[in-house]
């Protein structure tokens, strides 16, 4: 029998094809291509009439196989290269405690993770196809009889329409799937720990996986989830909720510290303690700024040293981020462009905005720190008051999904408070959250988590 295989070498593996196809073919008896699924022990083997798929199969790492007597039949046999690398601790979302396992480039690779931990047939796996250039697969995972397939069904049609050709990660998808494409607060929490992904299917919630991103993305989200670590739940109730309270406390001081010095010494310096105002006044002699450039010119220096930190390499980068903002800062404040007194709040904003366990809400959280500046100088108090409503009324009327992104503070929902910026114990979280509308809303009997059974029971 003559038969022909068509490949792509660089995306195939040639052992695969010496190994496992080539043997069988030459010495094993076959008629029709369609013996070729009980001939060869690769498990996927696809027959089809389709010509339109021989391209796309071919540079996915399959091979073509046709056969002379049987002419207008293909057979796809998989043989991919697969070229990843080995697992490695999270580096965003780092934990002294809990599993040191991130999530890799590989997709399956990823959804064996998520499997490892959720060994369960309910857990659903689609796949779609994405990028008329890429050709990037995207799965998207869900918990049968738990998720609200309305979520699915949203995240389904979206995926469906889009029409945009290389998807090169997860941030990707992110972006194209969002409600509000103008909103600089993302609308879909972005993990790289298996763990926390596993944990939010439980919950009722989708997951997408990316090929080719370390990352997974979950939806619906809510804004308070931002500054939830995982880790959290790998500590005692009273800690984690410590850390959150503590972590919410810093975003708003990080936010608002250095408006409201630019507003008590522009516009509000009787409100200022006397003593205070005599430690501000002697910091300031000499700086011939008003207090809007000397807050500007810290704010852009601390960016410039948190971006070049960032882009070269780690061992200057770190290098460049300590000496940098030792020297730029000292020498601004000897050479009398800035106050020590403003150095050190923006320093400590810079710190406090670093205690948020999610990258991309850091990054927004730097940025809206610039509009309240400028409120601060245009009206004071009431600039900043002004800017904060404009923000809330942007959180309100932000949705995940179609889901409220503001939950549980708006519309108010007590019952899910339990587990936002604060944590409370894990028998006092019975029921999942209500903006999900979970098919089962029941996690396990709230009467059996209080029960303890005595050594003689």
């Amino acid at each position: 029998m003559e038969f022909s295989l068509t490949f792509v070498s660089t995306v195939i593996d040639e052992e695969i094809i010496q190994k496992d196809i080539l043997p069988d073919l030459l010495e094993g008896d076959f008629a029709t291509i369609g013996d070729i699924s009980k001939l060869l022990p690769v498990a996927d083997v696809e027959i089809t009439t389709d010509m339109s798929k021989v391209n796309q199969k071919i540079y996915n790492g399959y091979v073509l196989l046709q056969i002379e007597t049987d002419e207008g039949k293909y057979a796809f046999i998989s043989a991919q290269k697969e070229i990843t690398r080995a697992l490695s601790a999270p580096e965003i979302e780092f934990s002294v405690i809990g599993p040191k396992e991130a999530f890799v480039e590989a997709i399956d690779q990823n959804l064996n993770l998520i499997r490892k931990r959720l060994p369960i047939p309910e857990l659903i796996i689609e796949e779609l196809t994405v990028g008329k250039l890429s050709k990037t697969k995207v799965a998207i995972l869900y918990i049968d009889q738990i998720v609200d397939m309305t979520n699915v069904q949203t995240i389904k049609q979206r995926i469906d329409v889009l029409d945009f050709d290389m998807i090169s990660d997860s941030s990707f998808i992110e972006q194209l799937l969002a409600d509000n494409h103008s909103s600089p607060f993302p609308q879909f929490l972005d993990t790289e720990r298996p763990d926390r992904a596993a944990s939010v299917l439980g919950q009722g919630k989708v997951v997408l996986i990316v090929d080719g991103s370390p990352h997974a993305l979950i939806g619906p989200t809510t804004f308070v989830e931002f500054f939830v670590s995982f880790e959290d739940y790998y500590l005692n109730w009273i800690i984690a909720t410590f850390f959150r309270l503590l972590r919410v406390f810093s975003v708003t001081f990080s936010i608002l510290v250095t408006p409201l010095y630019v507003a008590a010494l522009t516009y509000h310096y009787q409100m200022v303690p006397r003593a205070v105002m005599a430690t501000l006044i002697s910091s300031r002699q000499g700086v011939p700024l008003p207090p809007i450039l000397e807050a500007l010119v810290l704010e852009i220096t601390i960016e410039l040293l948190r971006e070049a930190g960032a882009r070269l390499p780690t061992k200057i980068g770190q290098t460049i981020g300590i000496v940098g903002g030792i020297v730029i800062g000292t020498a601004s404040v000897e050479a009398g462009l800035t106050s020590n007194v403003l150095l050190i709040f923006v320093a400590l904003a810079a710190l406090a905005s670093f205690t948020t366990p999610v990258y991309k809400i850091g990054n927004t959280i730097r940025f809206i720190r610039f509009p309240f500046l400028i409120f601060a100088q245009m009206w004071g108090l009431l600039g900043i008051v002004f800017c904060f409503c404009i923000l809330l009324t942007h959180l309100i009327r932000l949705t995940s999904l179609g889901r409220p992104y503001f939950e549980p503070l708006y519309p108010p929902r007590i019952k899910d408070i339990k587990d936002t910026i604060i944590r409370l114990g894990f028998n006092k979280n019975a029921k999942r959250p209500q903006f999900l509308r979970t098919q089962d809303t029941v996690r396990f009997p709230p009467k059996d988590a209080k029960r303890k059974l005595d050594i003689d029971e």
